[in-house]
């Protein structure tokens, strides 16, 4: 790992799930700028000269934690992109605790409010957006999705490199 390169955090997604939001990805995103599979960010941007510090502390909760239970409530428009909204208290607990975890390292975004969500469509122009969410919408019913652990990958400008999975093997639901 290069200590130049930022560390992401995701919420890795039952394979049912992760499926669905990859292949809308895939048939939505711009080709040139779909780097990523489909993804649900929890931290943007963790220092990699903390990486022993994050996966200590990741490895810790995954330990307590069951599978977090999430609902899928809405196709959104981002101005320039789509994505779905996920719900989940659970989820943002766990956020909120690491969160306070990682406090002095947290960038301004980073130290936000979490917005669960994964993009199937950025950097299109405004009126394509819209047309897909409009689209989406249409066909869209609340469904469920379960975050089954961690991933963490180190961003490399653009794509980015998984460094580890870690399952949530717990017991504890918060």
């Amino acid at each position: 790992m290069n200590h130049e390169d930022p560390i992401v955090l995701t919420l890795q997604l039952d394979e049912v799930s992760f499926q669905y939001f990859n292949n809308q990805r895939q048939l939505y995103f711009p080709p040139e700028r779909n780097f990523l599979k489909a993804h649900l960010t929890l931290f943007h941007h963790l220092p990699s000269e903390h990486f022993p510090q994050v996966q200590q502390v990741l490895e810790q909760a995954a330990q307590e934690l069951q599978p977090l239970p999430l609902k899928v409530t809405a196709v959104k428009s981002m101005g320039k992109g789509v994505a779905y909204t996920l719900e989940s208290h659970a989820l943002q607990q766990l956020h909120l605790r690491l969160q306070q975890r990682w406090q002095p390292w947290l960038t301004a975004q980073d130290k936000q409010k979490l917005w669960p969500h994964v993009t199937v469509q950025n950097k299109v122009l405004p009126q394509q957006a819209k047309a897909l969410q409009a689209q989406l919408q249409e066909q869209f019913s609340t469904f469920t999705a379960t975050g089954i652990g961690f991933q963490v990958w180190a961003y490399k400008g653009g794509p980015w490199e998984l460094l580890q999975e870690i399952s949530f093997i717990g017991v504890e639901s918060l």
